[in-house]
């Protein structure tokens, strides 16, 4: 939020004072983003920065305020946009799943030593299936084992981390 805020900054944008920028978090709990969509279209906000499967939501409650959103899915495919080119309609994606792979090749680049990466997921956002799929192509291409790992809550990672740690693959 702190990179969030110099940035809006640099472009004149002061929150309190010719911003406003309000906040919602669902904890986990995906039933609540309908809600919070639905009362940032009812009072008619200038744009709704969405994540995840908020996206999903803002989109459902409204097709006049644009909607800026980061996903791991193919907005396309998902139907949030007509195409890449020409979005239409009212939503701006920041094309986050492409980046998986590269982000991935990376990573390996930077440590070839690694023979196994972790790959933590949240499955409750759309479509980690195909999220690990891509990753994993770009591992096997690197001879590196890819190690996917649910997490759903807070509370999840200590698991993933403590299970990653027994499963390592000899060098």
């Amino acid at each position: 939020m702190p990179a969030f805020r110099e940035g809006l900054r640099e472009q004149g944008y002061i929150e309190g004072q010719n911003v406003t920028i309000e906040y919602r978090w669902a904890e986990g709990d995906y039933d609540r983003l309908p809600a919070f969509a639905d009362e940032f279209a009812s009072r008619k906000v200038d744009v709704i920065l969405a994540t995840g499967p908020s996206s999903a939501a803002a989109k459902a409650a409204t097709s006049t305020i644009p909607i800026v959103f980061t996903s791991g899915s193919d907005p396309v495919a998902d139907g949030r946009v007509a195409s890449l080119a020409h979005p239409g309609g009212n939503g701006v994606s920041f094309l986050t799943g492409e980046l998986y792979p590269k982000r991935f090749e990376l990573i390996s680049e930077m440590v070839p030593q690694t023979r196994t990466i972790g790959l933590l997921v949240n499955p409750n956002q759309l479509p980690t299936e195909d999220l690990i799929r891509q990753v994993a192509v770009a591992a096997s291409a690197r001879d590196v084992e890819l190690k996917a790992l649910k997490v759903f809550t807070d509370s999840d990672f200590e698991t993933a981390f403590a299970r990653s740690k027994k499963s390592k693959r000899p060098r």
